[in-house]
């Protein structure tokens, strides 16, 4: 078998399991004395985690501050909070929450130490200054399964409005120096964010599997997640406390991780280049924007495929999702296809995903769309797509 050269960027050092939170307190006095926990608004803070992190924090003679993100972070939002911390003898920082609150935590700890603008070195809207750390330590724990940001280099910062961006802070410094999965942490997520951050999870897995630069390691670890997006999804969406639904959430809770370490190394496609301006232009959440497009981004990728790369691997690789998610091995590749878009079609339609007309999206905003879809991810889409294509998968779901 012969392995094509390839390259894995750094990764964080990865706990996994149920309770494993507990062991948070240990882990982060690896790092110092002096705390900073970046949380969302209340979630995690009115659960019984959070005393008990406190009481642990106390026992390892560990003292703390504590920052809570609201809604996606801004630069706006890190500067002041890196103005508020700056002095705060701060040795490491843990973000406990979904991907907002863990982008947020890894760019205050990466502009902690010098206290400069994150505006500095935010790409292509910054001012351009190469970054180059030091960060501090950085610990991940995630409480939805979806972004896998826990995994990643980077700290995706937005504006939004008719001049919004989503622009990434990015450097392998960034990279947590833990990420803490603990599954049970998702018990609390309700049902629409469950779907949302599965979609998420599940077109980063697949696009990353496809993607231009996929290589055989990246293309394991993808297909694995995908297999637990089929085996663990919808018991972890219908939720409760039953087995099927604690093993869902692991499952899911993997995926997401997984879906992360695969995109940091490999990059995703278009679903993911018209996520950033539906969300930064328009109030599209990033899950939904996901979920809603995934099947008509996949269908308009396949032709384009067809008519101009018929061998691209990523014909056959489409096929074999189309199986897993089917459960019909013997499907014959342009079946297989079909049978991914009737499942991705179906997905949409169960979780009542919006079409884009009912953010607000019109035919007249798909100009603004395409031309700001083409960023880096983008470019690791398995084929180039024109912007006539890319217009058609937005004028599709108005």
């Amino acid at each position: 078998m012969n392995i094509p050269a390839f390259s894995i960027a750094t990764l964080p050092r990865l706990v996994f399991g149920m309770g494993r939170i507990n062991e948070l307190p240990q882990l982060a006095a690896e790092f110092g004395r002096r705390v900073l926990l970046v949380t969302g608004g209340s979630s995690f803070r009115s659960s019984p985690h959070w005393h008990t992190l406190l009481e642990g924090l106390g026992r390892a003679n560990m003292s703390y501050e504590a920052f809570a993100v609201a809604g996606e972070p801004s630069p706006e939002m890190i500067d002041a909070a890196v103005v508020e911390y700056r002095d705060a003898a701060i040795d490491v920082v843990i973000g406990i929450g979904g991907g907002s609150v863990l982008d947020a935590a890894k760019a205050i700890a990466g502009m902690l130490p010098s206290g400069n603008s994150v505006l500095d070195h935010l790409e292509d809207v910054g001012r351009g200054i190469p970054y180059a750390g030091p960060s501090l330590p950085f610990i991940a724990v995630p409480t939805t399964a979806g972004t896998g940001s826990e995994a990643t280099k980077n700290a995706v910062l937005s504006r939004h409005g008719r001049d919004g961006f989503k622009k990434s802070f990015r450097h392998d410094c960034l990279v947590a120096k833990v990420a803490l999965i603990d599954p049970q942490l998702l018990a609390a997520c309700p049902r629409h964010l469950v779907a949302a951050q599965g979609m998420d999870a599940f077109t980063q897995l697949l696009e990353s599997y496809v993607s231009l630069r996929a290589n055989p390691l990246t293309d394991a670890l993808a297909w694995s997640g995908l297999e637990a997006v089929a085996g663990g999804f919808w018991a972890a969406w219908e939720g409760g406390n039953s087995a099927e639904a604690v093993a869902g959430r692991s499952a899911m809770a993997y995926a997401a991780l997984l879906s992360g370490i695969t995109l940091a190394q490999v990059g995703l496609g278009s679903v993911h280049g018209l996520a950033q301006p539906l969300g930064s232009l328009f109030p599209v959440p990033h899950g939904v924007a996901c979920g809603t497009v995934v099947a008509t981004a996949t269908t308009v990728n396949v032709q384009a495929l067809r008519q101009r790369a018929p061998d691209s691997p990523a014909l056959s690789k489409y096929a074999r999702v189309g199986r897993l998610l089917s459960g019909d091995a013997t499907l014959i590749e342009e079946d297989a296809i079909q049978a991914l878009v009737h499942t991705l079609e179906d997905w949409s339609a169960k979780f009542e995903l919006p079409r884009l007309g009912g953010c607000g999206i019109t035919a007249a905003d798909i100009p603004a769309v395409v031309a700001a879809s083409r960023n880096n991810s983008m470019k690791s889409n398995p084929i180039v797509l024109s912007d006539e294509e890319i217009a058609a998968i937005v004028r599709q779901r108005l």
